[in-house]
Formats: structure tokens, sequence, C-alpha cells
């Protein structure tokens, strides 16, 4: 069985490892880099990460330069530090949503849902961590990885329930949880960027997602 962590990734001390900055851990340090990564976000909904400068950001963020890098080597290290965040809030958001004790087909459903009330909730960010962070090269692979790691495990956990055994045995193995997850990402992403309504992807995605779940059984 797998175990069920409390928390389903690490991925957000991941871009202090690769070039951010460590501030002193402090409350007042911490409100600092949460202003800057909200700036960030800001910036990106607003013109895009391929627009925004340290100047858009730290005017968004009501502070210095000096004190953006104060917390992050560059530009790429801040937006990897938002995408990590983003990620481990979005991952715990589903993994809340999900009730075990319901028939699987509804656990795929709220989900699902949930996912998309967060992807609503940010949708350029979202659009931004599937198009730019691949953009970044090396300083980003180690993220990529450990996203897409951790949307695995939360997908094999959330499946390792007994409403799931009972109609498909063992949960997806690793190869079925990134045909999942891949699908789902594109098609939110080409409906971000083609001006359409995440929500209404949202029967699409239920169906795919308990296509794929069945065929895991075979």
């Amino acid at each position: 069985m797998i175990s069920r962590p409390g928390r389903y990734m690490v991925v957000a001390v991941t871009a202090t490892r690769r070039g951010q900055a460590e501030p002193a851990s402090s409350g007042e340090a911490s409100a600092f880099r949460r202003r800057l990564l909200d700036g960030l976000a800001e910036s990106i909904a607003a013109v895009g990460y391929r627009n925004t400068t340290v100047a858009d950001i730290v005017r968004r963020a009501r502070t210095s330069r000096r004190t953006f890098y104060e917390h992050f080597a560059s530009r790429e290290a801040c937006l990897l530090a938002l995408v990590a965040d983003s990620t481990a809030q979005t991952i715990g958001q589903i993994v809340a949503a999900v009730d075990p004790t319901r028939p699987w087909e509804h656990q795929v459903r709220q989900a699902i849902e949930a996912w998309i009330t967060r992807v609503e909730s940010e949708p350029e960010l979202i659009v931004s961590w599937i198009r730019d962070v691949p953009t970044l090269g090396d300083v980003a692979r180690q993220l990529q990885h450990d996203t897409m790691e951790a949307f695995i495990t939360m997908v094999r956990t959330l499946a390792d329930t007994d409403e799931w055994r009972a109609a498909h045995g063992d949960p997806p193995s690793r190869e079925m949880a990134i045909i999942l997850l891949g699908g789902l990402r594109e098609l939110i992403a080409s409906t971000v960027e083609n001006g359409g309504r995440v929500r209404d992807i949202t029967e699409t995605a239920v169906r795919a997602a308990i296509v794929l779940g069945r065929a895991s059984a075979l």
C-alpha cells in the first residue's frame, strides 16, 4: 500500500537549491518573500512572464531591488519558487477535496473539479509553469521533475483506496499517471491560451480520467 504522507511534495524548497538566496528565517523575511512572489504572480497575470522584469516585480511588491536580491538570485529563481509554492498549494487543495469513502468515479470528479477551481484562480501562472519554465533550461529541470513526481505520487496515493482496489486492483501505474497528468496539463494550457473557460473542460477531463482509470486495470 502506498503510504499517505502529510505532505505530498518538497518542491517548495527546490528554488532555493537552484539559486534562490537564503534569507534569515524570520516573519519579516517571510512576509517580504511572499510579497515578491505575489508581485511576480500579478505581473504574469498582467503582461506575462516574458515581459516581466525585476523592476516590475518590486514595483508590484512595493519593495526594493535590494530586498528582491536578498531573497532571490534572479527573476528565474523567483519564478521557480512561485511555481513550487503554487504546485504545493494545488496538490494540497486537490487532496483535501477528495473523499476516499465515495465511489472512485466520484473521487475522480472531486479531484478534477478541485484542480480546475485552482487553475481558474491563476490561469496565467499555470500556463507560465507549463510553457515558460521548460525554457529556463538546466536551472528548471529539477523543479519540473519534482513537480511531476509530486503529482504522480498524489494520483497514485489518492487511488490507493478500498473503493479503487475493489474495482481495479492496484493503483494506476506511474506510466498511466504520467499520461493522465500530461494530457490534462496540455488541455488546460491550450484552453487558457485560446481564450476558453477552463470550467468548460470539466466533463471532458472527468471522462478522460475515468477512461484511463478503467484502462489501468486491463
